[in-house]
């Protein structure tokens, strides 16, 4: 398993080179900047707008990067939205390409299309750092050759694999451990993120690994694709309590929007989270950690959009700079209970 490691943003002196002439922003723009000012164009390309978590890494990236600018120094920041569509994305990256973009941040559609990406931003002789979406080898657990043979590419994340273990042990440290009946076993529904998505598939695989390591039988009731989204959550967690009734004890969720859906389907069928039945989710989302407070769930699991969308930025301006980097930059996750 790689190290996590959290890298902290510091302040920057910054000493900008070889920098291009501003070009309007088109979506989600910045400021272009006084006409003194050197100003670095930056395309960042955001998967799918309509994404709990991706919203508050988008704004927070715009906000860091305004932060960081002196009378000297402006950045240029155009944000596009993929709409969950790879041909759409592919579109806005060559866009970037003929708009000179000094550097890309791109958060894949489809992390199966990385190599077809990295091979056009690269040959156009633009940095490229890549975030949230982590792609693979071909085993599913080797670092990427299109990360590793390409010094201008970076990855900016966190390892999902720590998600997934910190869900399952915030079940397991319970008094019952889960195990609400007393039957000597959790049963559980699993509602999943998109199914390509490395990360959907560790908060799957670990959420249940860290159970079974802390000596916890285990019952998997459903397993769905809820794709992120906050309907497909309230949905699959209705049906597999009608089909399932009080034998549900605990629902697991890739993310907290799936999670707040379930948290809605709950209290429709008459269930209460801590009583008879437990619900996890991750991101933290700020409703999300109220509702932990409150006991509406029982915890989730801080994907921190802040330490990520500031590292993603500082690893910009290093590329920027002409520095070199590293292959891969990675943010922890922090458990959350009440």
């Amino acid at each position: 398993m790689k190290k996590f490691k959290t890298l902290l943003a510091s302040a920057l002196i910054l000493s900008m080179v070889g920098c291009s002439q501003a070009t309007p922003a088109t979506t989600d723009g910045g400021d272009t900047g006084s006409a003194d000012a050197k100003t670095y164009n930056v395309g960042v390309a955001i998967y799918q707008f309509d994404d709990n978590f991706m919203t508050l890494y988008r704004e927070e990236i715009k906000s860091y990067f305004a932060s960081l600018e002196t009378d000297a120094v402006k950045y240029n920041v155009t944000i596009v939205d993929g709409k969950n569509d790879m041909a759409e994305q592919q579109n806005q990256i060559d866009n970037f390409i003929t708009q000179g973009m000094d550097v890309i941040i791109l958060n894949l559609v489809q992390t199966s299309s990385a190599d077809a990406t990295i091979d056009k931003v690269v040959a156009a002789g633009i940095p490229l750092v890549l975030i949230n979406r982590e792609p693979l080898g071909d085993n599913g657990d080797e670092s990427y050759k299109g990360i590793l043979d390409n010094p201008t590419v970076c990855y900016v994340g966190a390892d999902a694999r720590q998600s997934g273990t910190f869900q399952g042990e915030i079940i397991a440290e319970l008094p019952d451990h889960g195990d609400i009946n007393g039957d000597g076993k959790v049963s559980y529904i699993m509602i999943e993120g998109d199914p390509e998505n490395i990360d959907a598939q560790y908060r799957t695989e670990f959420s249940i690994k860290a159970l079974k390591d802390a000596g916890l039988t285990v019952d998997c009731l459903d397993d769905q694709v809820g794709n992120w989204a906050q309907a497909k959550g309230e949905e699959i967690t209705s049906n597999a309590l009608s089909q399932h009734g009080d034998a549900v004890e605990v629902v697991f969720c890739n993310n907290d929007a799936m999670a707040l859906g379930a948290a809605a389907a709950i209290k429709a069928k008459g269930r209460t989270v801590g009583k008879d039945i437990y619900l996890v989710g991750v991101d933290a989302l700020e409703e999300c950690q109220e509702m932990v407070k409150n006991g509406e769930m029982t915890g989730t699991v801080l994907n921190d959009h802040i330490g990520q969308s500031h590292t993603a930025v500082d690893v910009a301006i290093k590329a920027l700079n002409g520095e070199k980097l590293d292959n891969y930059y990675w943010v922890d996750y922090v458990k959350v209970t009440k």
